[in-house]
């Protein structure tokens, strides 16, 4: 028995092997817990501004996490397309709703309605299709400087949300309040003490002990809303087309550009995972793989009345700290998010969890994808030529970004770029890439070595 649990534990830091579910069921549960605020929140803000009511609201929310599950099933066990293309990175990677479509899904939604937004994305996720098939021709566009830089930018802005998460969650009438901070603190420490100290599973599951731990406290301080757990029906079957799909042009070409940036974060993300994971840069396989599995979930999650799928970072994150990179641990975190699916009462327990013991759990973990930007960064080197590339690419892919009024009489195209932090970063990065070319042996074979892992 000893033996058994010992080789489970074993597999665990392997990408394949089937350990107990013991062991596999926890560590992929705190996958879960980690994303689900999230996954959730901009289907929430969507459903909000296009005036739905709170029936179509759960059918959205059950959809939602019912094909993050199934493309996060994609992406650990690919679907073979022929001998040169896979749909899925063969990684542990886990799908989740992406934050990148909320500002332009909310002003078409308040225009025109929820049939125009999904349907625009349904036709507008080709655009993510073609950069998956034809990664292998655009792959020199992305270097480690590039790809590392993007890195930082996403941890930079995923710090953000980790704080707001940490105070109570943005514009929550108590933000910073004392016992927010406080219950956000409990869990970090706990997280920190079994991350430093703890031994075994207790270590390896310390995030989901700290979330836990956190919910517990928190029901004790009256701040878990129950109504909706009390409300929510036990079984309902996430069907498609719930909603009538519309297509506008415009909105079309809105979302097909937003599909790029979701690549964008892809890619970073799936270096992300391999670097801190693997201790390597991802294949040319993987990545377009991981592309086409994003383009795939966010085309299925249009026909399930949901908003696009993207990998997540926090996720990456945890494979980051735990060092756990297990396919079957986190297809357990998968099949529960599409248990979840199919009852809604599940989905609120988890739903209903305090955005500060989120917070607490999290914030270090975002904390992890901007330290495997810089690992992959350190690793093309800081010769003068990189420098000056960074200092580029951060001041006026990072720094324009978080000043929109500094952009905004320029021409439409220039303000769309400069509308994302992490889109303005990785463009500015690849012009920046090229306008100064490596000259330097000891650069180019440095870029070499990161490009093969």
């Amino acid at each position: 028995m000893q033996e058994k649990q010992n080789k489970s534990r074993e597999l665990i830091y392997q990408l394949n092997g089937r350990p107990s579910l013991c062991v596999a069921v926890p560590l992929g549960l705190q996958h879960v817990l980690a994303m689900f605020t999230s996954n959730l929140a901009p289907i929430l803000i969507i459903a909000s501004v296009c005036g739905l009511s709170g029936a179509d609201t759960v059918v959205m929310v059950q959809c939602a996490m019912f094909v993050s599950g199934l493309t996060t099933f994609i992406q650990l066990y690919p679907l073979k397309l022929g001998k040169k293309h896979q749909v899925g990175a063969n990684l542990p990677i886990v799908m989740g709703t992406s934050f990148t479509f909320v500002p332009t899904a909310s002003a078409i939604g308040a225009a025109s309605g929820i049939g125009t937004v999904l349907g625009s994305c349904l036709v507008g996720s080709l655009s993510e299709v073609f950069m998956g098939f034809f990664y292998k021709y655009i792959r020199r566009f992305f270097p480690p400087l590039v790809v590392g830089c993007t890195l930082v930018t996403i941890g930079v802005n995923l710090l953000d949300v980790g704080v707001d998460y940490f105070a109570g969650g943005t514009g929550a009438a108590d933000y910073g309040s004392l016992q927010n901070m406080s219950v956000a603190s409990f869990v970090l420490i706990i997280v920190i003490v079994l991350q430093r100290f703890g031994k075994g599973l207790a270590k390896n599951s310390a995030i989901l002990i700290g979330l836990v731990a956190g919910y517990i406290l928190a029901a004790f301080l009256g701040m878990v809303d129950t109504s909706s757990i009390a409300e929510a029906a036990w079984f309902r079957l996430p069907l498609p087309m719930h909603f009538k799909l519309e297509f506008s042009l415009p909105a079309i070409l809105s979302f097909a550009a937003l599909f790029v940036t979701s690549g964008l974060e892809t890619i970073g993300n799936t270096s992300g995972i391999t670097i801190a994971g693997f201790d390597r840069e991802a294949t040319e396989r993987e990545t377009a793989g991981a592309i086409l599995a994003d383009a795939l979930g966010s085309t299925t999650a249009a026909f399930f009345n949901a908003l696009p799928n993207t990998a997540f970072g926090q996720n990456a994150g945890i494979v980051s700290m735990t060092k756990i990179v297990n396919k079957w641990c986190i297809a357990t975190g998968a099949f529960i998010l599409m248990i979840s699916g199919f009852f809604p009462k599940l989905g609120a327990i988890f739903a209903a969890i305090p955005n500060a013991v989120l917070g607490g759990a999290i914030i270090t973990v975002f904390g992890m994808i901007l330290i495997n930007g810089i690992k992959m960064i350190a690793k093309a080197g800081f010769s003068e030529r990189n420098i000056l590339v960074m200092g580029i690419t951060f001041a006026l892919g990072m720094g324009m970004a978080s000043h929109p009024d500094a952009v905004a009489q320029l021409p439409a195209a220039i303000r769309f770029i400069f509308s994302d932090s992490v889109t303005s970063t990785c463009i500015v990065a690849i012009i920046a890439n090229i306008v100064f070319p490596m000259k330097d042996k000891e650069d180019i074979e440095r870029a070499k070595e990161a490009m093969r892992g």
